[in-house]
């Protein structure tokens, strides 16, 4: 098949118009409204720190039991899913519960090199171990510090909150929602926990400082919390990025495409151009 200079420059011309129309298209995210997700809200002014939670989730899951004694400040691990923390603040002790966020625009999903860690439509974001490489991405990529590897295992999962998917899927609640006696767990559409966290800071200005951690961190979580105390004194990181972590990474990511679609365009069109100097050199020498 030849290819004169001509149609050389028209398949680039074309090439890179479909990519910008396609990059336009597939670059808008979609707004707020169109999205439907479910969460949880986390109102630590009510917990008791009876810890029902984690051993509740712990049997849900197939998870050793909890230790009855445990250090006060705790992370997740691939043995459990949330911990129940205690912290010494201004106001006395404050306890906090802490599992996966659950972001809007998850970095461990956007990392993910397979769609083993996905963001499913309703909310939660889950893990399929039968697409999972084990690159361990999506651990050094959350900003929550949430996916955990087992390591001891012959057979290695990540481990982490799904937000009781299946239960989801079944018309249940998440299994700690479901058996919190202090009502400290809240489920219900994002929007509508964002509007019952706003009433109840705006009832009781006393009670909350005037903030929704997860409402905008990290471009938004699953997980919410409300506290009687700043979050970092409740060991949150506050320093967290506004927008989603996976906005950092766009640009070059829509970028690619483009390298694999031009180059071999390019390519071949100096290949052709190459063999036809070949020719015209050959038919002078004629």
């Amino acid at each position: 098949m030849g290819l004169n200079r001509r149609g050389f420059f028209n398949v680039l011309a074309v090439t890179g118009a479909s990519l910008a129309v396609g990059k336009k298209t597939v670059a808008s995210p979609k707004s707020e409204k169109e999205i439907e997700f479910y969460g949880i809200l986390y109102d630590s002014t009510r917990c008791v720190a009876c810890r029902t939670c984690e051993y509740e989730c712990a049997a849900a899951h197939g998870l050793p039991e909890p230790q009855p004694e445990v250090e006060a400040i705790r992370k997740t691990d691939e043995t459990c899913n949330t911990v129940v923390n205690t912290f010494q603040t201004e106001n006395g002790e404050v306890y906090t519960k802490r599992q996966c966020m659950h972001c809007n625009e998850p970095a461990c999903a956007a990392a993910c090199l397979t769609q083993a860690m996905h963001k499913s439509k309703t909310g939660p974001v889950t893990w399929n171990g039968d697409k999972c490489m084990g690159c361990r991405y999506c651990m050094v990529s959350c900003p929550f510090d949430m996916p955990k590897f087992e390591y001891q295992s012959t057979n290695p999962k990540i481990q982490k909150c799904d937000m009781c998917m299946e239960r989801q899927q079944a018309g249940e609640v998440p299994i700690c929602v479901a058996n919190c006696p202090a009502e400290a767990v809240l489920f219900g559409k994002r929007r509508d926990l964002i509007n019952e966290a706003r009433r109840r800071i705006y009832e009781n200005p006393d009670q909350y400082v005037d903030h929704i951690y997860g409402e905008h961190e990290a471009g938004g979580t699953g997980w919410l919390y409300l506290s009687s105390v700043p979050f970092e004194e409740l060991g949150m990181n506050t320093h967290l990025r506004q927008s989603s972590y996976p906005e950092l990474t766009k640009g070059f990511l829509y970028s690619v495409p483009s390298v694999f679609v031009l180059v071999p365009t390019l390519l071949l069109g100096i290949h052709q151009a190459t063999v036809n100097n070949h020719l015209k050199v050959d038919d002078n020498d004629e």
